[in-house]
């Protein structure tokens, strides 16, 4: 009822002002008509003194106060029937700002869950990272010594705490699972300010050695395994061979350590006491008012407290620290800022596009508007109509966008790397409609006073004056457009230059062999029972290799098997979980007999050596096709009664033994596993690049015998296969054998192919999003050459008929049309080429095997687009070489 009181009050109102003029006009005339004049003269003397009638109403609606948004709205209501009427630019308009718009709010989706949004923590900007750091700079973990020294001596934190995990089995539940643990300290829960939503935290006596045992689940799994029960009295986990009463279940949002299915006390693991072993994470909460500058201070003087008291016992010399935030999403950090600035040079793409089919579509109409200025109409009020009609294009474009962003978004978890942070927040949630509104507005308003500064730039008159054949606009708006799609095909040059750059380096990365055979290879990742001081004593040992022996027996049985291995852990796609450290080259000297004299021997730098600690069986290197170069590979001779043996890789021979023969030297490598028998070298084999392709090969690698030391407790043992037989009948009689041999341990069954896949993951997802934004982009840049070179056979029609009237054939036609596009892109990729040559080299910390200036990339690309843009050009060329000279003669 509102709404129509306020029609007929508009209505009454403009019936009353044209009543009032009309009135007005009747005085006039009369006044003219007493002096003699005739009716129709005095009329219009009346007119012409009074000035434009419409004129005269326009300013006494101003007066009113509304009349901005009166006129507003009737030219968004002119502009949509305008687009109507023009249904080729409408749709090509629009669906080129919903591309940009789209593809920019589904990357800000991603920014702003793992970038921008506050960690869901209380006060998280007080949260931080803490590492000691090496004197060479590098950050290391805590040791458990050190740690307990910042935690008793900092004035600048109201908690600090120390972490990790592992994955290991899990059973207790519905069913075994493989699952993360978190080892966490007093103080770990009050420093990121979260509480159990069910039950409680873990009470003084269970933070404290040999302290009552209890565990905390996460809220997933209490759902999946415990039922979702409210009643916890009755669960007892098994794990790290002890037995664990539930106390408390974590919040549903809760996920660190991300993966994490329990938690349980850190104190209840047994301190070696050394300043060196680095095995922990550490976690604080700053004081309010303290910054994280003044923070770190105080622990660097700690640190520096640490290094002159204990000298030589430690290998730290000041401590390191960031925000929580940067800590958690690390080198995804480079891949969203790339992937950002890829998505804005598109959306910048799109409005260059979109410019030039307005620059086109303004010219086109420059007499119309010629016309509306002669009847009054001021330069505010053509400026606001063109921002109407950019408000209409981008609103609809913003719109489609959005929708075209929650389609994207849906279809990215195929493509997440499994490692990206904070992934399930990613949604269209009010901060993202906001970015994707603040868009839309900002490239309405850029389009809008852009078009208008062209449509009301020069002279009035002459536009009034000039002929039908001049409504395409001048030579000046000509190459104003060609200049919009230069700058069009610079940048689209250099989002493809980015793409090729990923796509060669993927390419390089996935065609690098690691030191061996990689086809037909099926893997099965299991965990064994792991004791809570992560050692094992001889009889453990013994019926952990029975286990294995069991299984590895009855899996190389299975038919189609033809060669089966043992590691400790997954070479290349799981290569983190490879351990590394230092160990002792003996040279005859009687081995360490505990770790306090091993601590002695490794103030000897000549004596100490560091690689990576791999565990395997004898088959595993022929499974591999790992080749021997000198010495023998396990053999049945080697047990656990016998004299323990090595077999290191070709790079750690060459580092340590460089001019001298390593068969038979002795080493100690007991600090990984806490086995201090000596080991002695009887093999040397190819590197492989163990740790990830993206890694070099020479990596030093020190090889144990599993029969010997058994598993590394803090890894995930792995059978790998090379199959002949079909991988699904293979795993099928594999998955029977565990159940028979091993009911309650937990087994993956997969594909090496499948796992690299997991590894490359990250860099696909960035080579993907990237390659898609330069497809988008060289379309659109295709778009605009073709647009530009068909609006110039457009305006030199008769000027071609001309031409060939006086004998041009149509080769010369095709040659000059096809050179104007041809200009266009060469100049375009010439300042493409320069920028390129220094933006690209953000991306140098992504690139593996090429330089960020690699000249085949560049080479490739440029005659890329060179060739789009020849064939953009061609199509209107082919048209205008068929023109009929007489026709075109005619034409205006």
């Amino acid at each position: 009822m509102n709404w129509f009181r306020r029609v007929l009050q508009k209505k009454r109102q403009e019936a009353q002002l044209q009543k009032e003029l009309q009135e007005h006009l009747e005085r006039q005339a009369a006044d003219y008509m007493r002096s003699g004049m005739s009716e129709a003269d005095a009329r219009r003397k009346a007119r012409l003194m009074f000035g434009g009638v419409e004129q005269v109403k326009e300013e006494c609606r101003d007066a009113r106060g509304t009349r901005w948004l009166e006129s507003m709205l009737q030219d968004l209501r002119f502009a949509a029937r305008t687009l109507r009427k023009s249904p080729g630019f409408a749709f090509a308009a629009i669906g080129t700002l919903a591309l940009g718009i789209g593809a920019s709010t589904s990357i800000f989706s991603v920014t702003d869950a793992v970038l921008l949004r506050p960690l869901p923590y209380p006060n998280p900007q007080q949260i931080v990272r803490v590492w000691e750091q090496a004197p060479d700079g590098h950050r290391m973990n805590l040791a458990n010594a050190n740690f307990e020294d910042f935690r008793a001596q900092n004035n600048t934190f109201t908690h600090l705490a120390a972490y990790g995990d592992l994955l290991t089995s899990i059973s207790g539940g519905r069913e075994p699972m493989r699952a993360r643990v978190a080892f966490v300290s007093s103080g770990f829960f009050e420093v990121l300010g979260i509480e159990p939503f069910r039950g409680r935290a873990f009470a003084a006596e269970e933070h404290r050695p040999h302290g009552a045992p209890a565990a905390i689940v996460s809220y997933s799994y209490w759902q999946r395994y415990l039922g979702g029960a409210t009643d916890l009295s009755s669960f007892r986990l098994k794990l790290l061979g002890g037995v664990y009463p539930v106390i408390g279940v974590m919040p549903v949002q809760f996920d660190f350590p991300r993966g994490v299915a329990v938690w349980i006390p850190n104190e209840l693991v047994p301190d070696l006491g050394s300043r060196t072993a680095h095995n922990w994470r550490g976690i604080g909460r700053v004081r309010y008012g303290i910054t994280v500058a003044q923070a770190r201070a105080n622990l660097s003087t700690i640190a520096h407290r640490i290094k002159e008291q204990y000298g030589k016992e430690v290998d730290l010399n000041d401590a390191a620290m960031v925000p929580l935030a940067d800590a958690m999403v690390g080198d995804v950090r480079t891949a969203l800022l790339i992937l950002s600035g890829a998505v804005g040079l598109l959306l910048l793409v799109a409005c260059v596009n979109v410019a030039a089919l307005l620059l086109a579509r303004t010219s086109a109409r420059r007499k119309e508007l010629a016309v509306r200025a002669a009847l009054g109409a001021g330069r505010l009020r053509l400026i606001q109509h063109f921002l109407a009609e950019s408000f209409v294009l981008s609103f609809a474009g913003g719109l489609l966008g959005i929708l075209l962003a929650v389609l994207a978004i849906r279809a990215l978890p195929a493509i997440l790397p499994a490692n990206l942070p904070r992934q399930e927040c990613i949604a269209i949630n009010t901060s993202v409609l906001l970015f994707a509104l603040g868009a839309t507005l900002a490239v309405a308003v850029s389009l809008g006073l852009f078009a208008a500064w062209r449509a009301v730039r020069g002279d009035v008159q002459k536009a009034l004056a000039a002929g039908s054949r001049t409504h395409t606009g001048g030579a000046a708006s000509h190459r104003f457009r060609g200049l919009l799609v230069t700058g069009e095909i610079a940048i689209t040059l250099l989002i493809l230059i980015g793409a090729g750059l990923l796509g060669r380096s993927f390419i390089r990365l996935i065609s690098t062999t690691p030191g061996f055979r990689q086809s037909n290879l099926i893997t099965i990742q299991f965990s064994l029972p792991t004791p809570l001081d992560f050692h094992q004593n001889e009889a453990t040992i013994g019926r952990q290799i029975q286990l294995l022996d069991d299984l590895v027996t009855r899996l190389r049985a299975i038919p189609g098997v033809r060669n089966l291995g043992l590691a400790g852990a997954m070479p290349v796609a799981a290569g983190d979980d490879l351990a590394d450290g230092d160990f002792l080259i003996l040279n005859g000297q009687k081995p360490p007999a505990n770790f306090d004299e091993w601590d002695r021997i490794a103030q000897n730098h000549s004596q100490v050596g560091h690689a990576l600690y791999a565990v395997a069986g004898r088959g595993y290197f022929r499974t591999l096709d790992i080749p021997l170069i000198r010495g023998r590979m396990f053999g049945v001779e080697d047990g656990v009664t016998s004299p323990n043996v090595a077999v290191i890789s070709q790079a750690l021979a060459r580092q340590r033994w460089p001019n001298q023969d390593p068969i038979g030297q002795t080493i100690e490598y007991g600090n990984m596993d806490g086995n201090l028998k000596p080991l002695t070298i009887v093999g040397i084999v190819g590197d492989v690049r163990a740790r990830g392709l993206d890694l070099p090969p020479d990596q030093p690698i020190i090889y144990v015998d599993y029969r010997q030391r058994g598993m590394n407790l803090n890894s995930s043992p792995t059978i790998l296969m090379r199959s002949s037989a079909p991988a699904v009948e293979i795993v099928s009689a594999a998955r029977k054998i565990f159940h028979d041999l091993a009911p309650d341990v937990p087994v993956k069954f997969s594909t090496f192919a499948d796992e690299m896949g997991g590894w490359l993951a990250d860099r696909r997802f960035l080579l993907l999003l990237v390659g898609a934004f330069a497809a988008a982009a060289l379309l659109l840049a295709a778009v605009g050459i073709y647009g530009v070179v068909a609006f110039s056979v457009t305006r030199r029609t008769q000027e071609i008929g001309i031409r060939m009237a006086i004998g041009a054939e149509r080769q010369d036609v095709l040659r000059l049309v096809v050179g104007e596009g041809a200009r266009l892109a060469i100049i375009g990729i010439g300042i493409g080429i320069v920028a390129s040559f220094v933006i690209t080299r953000l991306l140098s910390s992504l690139l593996f095997g090429i330089s960020a200036t690699d000249p085949l990339t560049f080479a490739a690309v440029a005659v890329l687009l060179s060739f789009v843009a020849l064939l953009a050009s061609y199509i209107p060329a082919r048209r205008a070489a068929r023109v009929d000279p007489v026709v075109a003669l005619r034409y205006e």
